[in-house]
């Protein structure tokens, strides 16, 4: 049975903060809110935790996770960011985008496009996200939580609880977030491609 913690979104307990980072740290999986919507999250280096997120989600082995980092700088230790790119990341974060980018060798190589050698990242503007990511201390290793078969992420703790109280870790209700994904661009190339059009103002893009 999950843990279910109620946490201010604005000014997120410490004590709280830290027991969830606890749960993250001994392997769990936990739900959390997010500037766009609510996500699974676990430790990066926790496969287990991963596969767990795959069969929750029914995806496959080439689904995306993202790595959601705290600022940019951190991001930087996980991506090969140029300074164009990096002055356009810096107008756009945090916010709720998720970019592909070149992953650096601090990736592990089962998170990265096989292919391509990619890496979703992202920086949240959601003050709980924030809190965790501060005493973490690294990236948390991500899922939009859409459930399979459903359209749209799930946005209610309550019903997170309903469907998956008996397969994550923690619960983290922060209130309703939204229930609308990322924007997600692919900045590989040297023209940015937009492949899902999400909360993120794409417009930048067009």
């Amino acid at each position: 049975m999950a843990q279910y913690l109620s946490i201010h979104p604005q000014n997120p307990q410490a004590r709280l903060i830290n027991q969830s980072v606890e749960i993250i740290r001994a392997g769990g999986i936990i739900a959390y809110p997010t500037d766009s919507s609510y996500a699974l999250g676990c430790q990066i280096g926790n496969k287990a935790a991963q596969d767990q997120i795959r069969q929750i989600r029914r995806v496959n082995d080439s689904h995306h996770f993202t790595l959601v980092c705290r600022d940019l700088s951190e991001l930087s230790l996980y991506a090969r960011v140029e300074n164009p790119l990096f002055r356009l990341l810096r107008t756009l974060t945090p916010g709720p985008y998720t970019f592909i980018l070149k992953a650096t060798h601090e990736v592990p190589r089962r998170l990265q496009n096989i292919k391509r050698k990619t890496i979703g990242l992202r920086v949240p503007d959601n003050r709980i996200a924030q809190a965790l990511l501060a005493v973490l201390g690294e990236p948390l290793m991500s899922s939009t939580l859409i459930l399979p078969g459903a359209a749209d992420p799930l946005s209610d703790p309550e019903e997170i609880r309903e469907s998956l109280d008996q397969l994550i870790d923690l619960i983290i209700d922060g209130g309703n977030c939204g229930f609308e994904p990322t924007s997600v661009i692919d900045l590989v190339s040297e023209t940015p491609v937009v492949i899902r059009h999400g909360k993120g103002d794409t417009s930048l893009f067009a």
